[in-house]
Protein backbone atom coordinates (compact mmCIF):
# COMPACT_ATOMS: atom_id res chain seq x y z
CA UNK A 1 0.00 0.00 0.00
CA UNK A 2 1.29 3.51 -0.82
CA UNK A 3 1.12 6.74 1.12
CA UNK A 4 -0.29 8.55 -1.92
CA UNK A 5 -4.06 8.95 -1.92
CA UNK A 6 -5.59 7.98 -5.23
CA UNK A 7 -8.68 9.79 -6.49
CA UNK A 8 -11.85 7.95 -5.61
CA UNK A 9 -12.79 7.83 -9.28
CA UNK A 10 -11.59 9.16 -12.62
CA UNK A 11 -14.91 10.60 -13.80
CA UNK A 12 -16.18 13.88 -12.36
CA UNK A 13 -19.93 14.35 -12.18
CA UNK A 14 -20.70 17.74 -13.74
CA UNK A 15 -22.92 18.94 -10.90
CA UNK A 16 -20.09 18.17 -8.47
CA UNK A 17 -17.39 20.02 -10.46
CA UNK A 18 -17.13 22.78 -7.84
CA UNK A 19 -15.46 20.34 -5.48
CA UNK A 20 -12.52 19.89 -7.89
CA UNK A 21 -9.69 22.08 -6.66
CA UNK A 22 -7.37 23.99 -8.98
CA UNK A 23 -3.77 24.82 -8.11
CA UNK A 24 -1.04 26.93 -9.66
CA UNK A 25 2.10 25.41 -11.13
CA UNK A 26 3.76 26.20 -7.78
CA UNK A 27 1.19 24.12 -5.88
CA UNK A 28 -0.74 27.06 -4.40
CA UNK A 29 -4.54 26.75 -4.17
CA UNK A 30 -6.06 28.92 -6.90
CA UNK A 31 -9.77 28.13 -6.81
CA UNK A 32 -12.09 25.44 -8.08
CA UNK A 33 -13.86 24.31 -11.20
CA UNK A 34 -17.18 26.13 -11.49
CA UNK A 35 -18.33 24.35 -14.65
CA UNK A 36 -17.20 22.42 -17.68
CA UNK A 37 -18.15 23.61 -21.16
CA UNK A 38 -18.94 20.44 -23.11
CA UNK A 39 -19.00 20.15 -26.91
CA UNK A 40 -22.46 18.69 -27.60
CA UNK A 41 -21.26 16.83 -30.68
CA UNK A 42 -18.19 15.14 -29.23
CA UNK A 43 -19.06 15.03 -25.53
CA UNK A 44 -15.58 16.36 -24.74
CA UNK A 45 -14.86 19.12 -22.23
CA UNK A 46 -13.52 22.04 -24.25
CA UNK A 47 -13.36 24.69 -21.50
CA UNK A 48 -13.26 24.68 -17.74
CA UNK A 49 -14.69 27.72 -16.00
CA UNK A 50 -12.57 28.43 -12.95
CA UNK A 51 -14.00 30.11 -9.87
CA UNK A 52 -11.43 32.24 -8.07
CA UNK A 53 -11.70 34.30 -4.91
CA UNK A 54 -14.79 35.39 -3.12
CA UNK A 55 -16.22 34.72 0.29
CA UNK A 56 -19.60 33.11 1.02
CA UNK A 57 -20.51 33.27 -2.66
CA UNK A 58 -19.73 36.98 -3.07
CA UNK A 59 -16.84 38.55 -4.95
CA UNK A 60 -16.01 35.51 -7.05
CA UNK A 61 -14.54 35.87 -10.51
CA UNK A 62 -15.00 33.30 -13.26
CA UNK A 63 -12.36 32.52 -15.87
CA UNK A 64 -13.04 30.33 -18.92
CA UNK A 65 -9.89 28.37 -19.64
CA UNK A 66 -9.27 26.05 -22.59
CA UNK A 67 -9.29 22.59 -21.04
CA UNK A 68 -5.93 21.72 -22.58
CA UNK A 69 -4.32 24.30 -20.24
CA UNK A 70 -5.22 22.16 -17.24
CA UNK A 71 -3.35 19.07 -16.11
CA UNK A 72 -4.95 16.51 -13.82
CA UNK A 73 -2.84 15.65 -10.78
CA UNK A 74 -3.95 12.31 -9.39
CA UNK A 75 -2.00 12.56 -6.13
CA UNK A 76 -4.03 15.60 -5.02
CA UNK A 77 -7.17 14.80 -7.06
CA UNK A 78 -7.06 18.32 -8.48
CA UNK A 79 -6.21 20.27 -11.60
CA UNK A 80 -3.06 22.30 -12.13
CA UNK A 81 -3.17 25.38 -14.35
CA UNK A 82 -0.23 25.05 -16.73
CA UNK A 83 0.09 28.81 -17.33
CA UNK A 84 1.22 31.61 -15.05
CA UNK A 85 -1.45 32.88 -12.65
CA UNK A 86 -0.94 36.48 -13.84
CA UNK A 87 -1.72 35.42 -17.42
CA UNK A 88 -4.90 33.71 -16.25
CA UNK A 89 -6.03 36.67 -14.14
CA UNK A 90 -5.47 39.04 -17.08
CA UNK A 91 -7.65 36.92 -19.35
CA UNK A 92 -11.32 36.94 -20.22
CA UNK A 93 -13.50 36.75 -17.11
CA UNK A 94 -16.73 37.89 -15.51
CA UNK A 95 -18.00 38.54 -12.01
CA UNK A 96 -21.80 38.65 -12.07
CA UNK A 97 -23.30 37.88 -15.46
CA UNK A 98 -21.77 35.20 -17.61
CA UNK A 99 -21.37 36.20 -21.26
CA UNK A 100 -23.00 34.28 -24.07
CA UNK A 101 -20.38 31.64 -24.84
CA UNK A 102 -20.83 31.84 -28.59
CA UNK A 103 -18.28 31.52 -31.40
CA UNK A 104 -17.09 35.12 -31.01
CA UNK A 105 -16.46 34.73 -27.27
CA UNK A 106 -14.80 31.33 -27.75
CA UNK A 107 -12.54 32.89 -30.41
CA UNK A 108 -11.63 35.69 -27.98
CA UNK A 109 -10.67 33.18 -25.29
CA UNK A 110 -8.65 31.07 -27.74
CA UNK A 111 -6.85 34.14 -29.08
CA UNK A 112 -5.96 35.35 -25.60
CA UNK A 113 -4.47 31.99 -24.60
CA UNK A 114 -2.96 31.42 -28.06
CA UNK A 115 -4.60 28.02 -28.59
CA UNK A 116 -6.43 26.60 -31.60
CA UNK A 117 -9.95 27.92 -32.02
CA UNK A 118 -12.85 25.54 -31.52
CA UNK A 119 -15.59 25.33 -34.14
CA UNK A 120 -18.83 25.92 -32.26
CA UNK A 121 -21.11 26.22 -35.29
CA UNK A 122 -24.17 24.05 -35.24
CA UNK A 123 -24.22 23.33 -39.00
Amino acid sequence: MTDIDEPTQLLCQSNKADTMGVKTRDGDKLGSIHAFMINKRTGQAVYAVLSIGGFLGMGKAYYPLPFRLLAFEATSDSYVVTIDRRVLEGGPSWAANAPLFDQAYADRVASYYEVAKEDLTLG
